[in-house]
């Protein structure tokens, strides 16, 4: 009983924060002049109506939820690591060219490819780590910047070198990818690719690790009290490497998934455009880093997305209500997250890198 009742703060704060998201929603729709009942009606049929437009928010939310994950798994450890796009392009190259140019059978490039994303996600997060390591640069800064790297560099590569010239297209992009390569499509007709059940045994596996390995339990030791860990013998250094190339590797696989399954190349801005990474971030800050908690988040924030889609074609009301109902959410959880820091700082129990 005592175990339930502990849980019960955990999961009335998010609860908490999609209610105060959903009323500002309520709140600009009556600005608006629009039907709170009839917009949030047709937002659920946009995302949940039918069975087409289910399996869009499932696929949707799969890099949500892939990214949400890396992210979590930083956290858990009291690490920022706010590179996640600079990841995620870096593994979606990384997996196109692989794809592309690795010789061998379809399936054996599809798995390479998918591998490639995670190593080339990873390693470009541990460079993050590394220059923490180092040279004590913090790791808010430098994961941040690096996405500005990872972006500018990719999209240098295929408008000159990697650029698709063939046919008519104008765009920034790679060669397509050969059908063999390409994730396998959960239902016929459908969007829904084989990644959502990568992303899912990613969400299981993880949780298993952080509550039942020795592993885990220095991460979440690491993350919770650093001075007691280092006193326990926690190798800061070594584990801020290897939970950074874990946290980047789930990113980079995020971005491999979207072009084996959804692109089927790589193109220049989309998955900046697309806001995947930040969306991820903004899921683990609402699930607080749990990663059964964090999949489920990253399905309803895409639900907003795809739903919002929904109210504009059949309401008033612009898509960009889901934008306003998912600032809320971010200002909600920044105000709990922002005050753990702050307490922390004041208790001298981080040093500037850790949450």
């Amino acid at each position: 009983m005592a175990r339930i009742r502990s849980y019960i703060p955990v999961i009335m704060h998010p609860l908490l924060a999609i209610a105060v998201g959903l009323l500002a929603g309520s709140i600009a729709i009556l600005i608006i002049g629009g039907s709170i009942v009839e917009t949030y009606t047709e937002m659920w049929k946009g995302a949940f109506g039918s069975f087409y437009f289910f399996t869009n928010t499932l696929n949707r939310a799969t890099p949500i939820i892939l990214v949400g994950l890396g992210v979590a798994v930083a956290f858990r450890a009291g690490f920022f690591n706010l590179g996640s796009e600079g990841q995620m392009v870096f593994g979606a190259l990384t997996a196109a060219l692989t794809a592309l140019y690795l010789p061998g059978p379809g399936w054996l490039r599809m798995i390479a490819a998918l591998a490639a994303g995670m190593i080339s996600g990873g390693l470009w997060s541990t460079f993050a780590g590394w220059l923490d390591a180092k040279f004590r640069m913090n790791l808010l800064i430098t994961t941040l910047l690096l996405n500005y790297i990872a972006v500018l560099f990719a999209g240098y590569l295929v408008a000159y070198p990697l650029k698709d010239k063939t046919g008519s297209a104008a765009m920034s992009q790679t060669a397509m990818i050969g059908k063999e390569a390409w994730l396998p499509k959960l239902f016929a007709g459908m969007s829904l690719h084989a990644g959502f059940i990568i992303a899912a045994a990613a969400a299981i596996l993880l949780y298993i690790f952080i509550k039942a390995t020795v592993s885990g339990y220095e991460v979440r030791m690491l993350g919770k009290n650093p001075l007691f860990a280092a006193y326990g013998g926690v190798n800061r250094s070594r584990l801020m490497l290897t939970t950074m190339f874990a946290s980047g590797g789930l990113a980079g696989l995020a971005g491999a998934a979207e072009a084996l399954g959804s692109q089927y190349r790589y193109i220049d801005g989309v998955l900046s455009s697309s806001g995947y990474a930040w969306t991820g971030i903004m899921a683990t800050l609402l699930a607080g880093s749990h990663p059964i908690g964090t999949a489920i988040a990253a399905i309803f924030l895409a639900a907003l997305q795809t739903g919002a889609m929904g109210v504009e074609r059949n309401t008033d009301v612009p898509l960009e209500i889901s934008s306003v109902i998912q600032a809320v959410l971010i200002l909600f959880v920044s105000v709990k997250f922002s005050y753990s820091f702050l307490k922390r700082r004041k208790e001298k129990g981080a040093d500037g890198t850790t949450i």
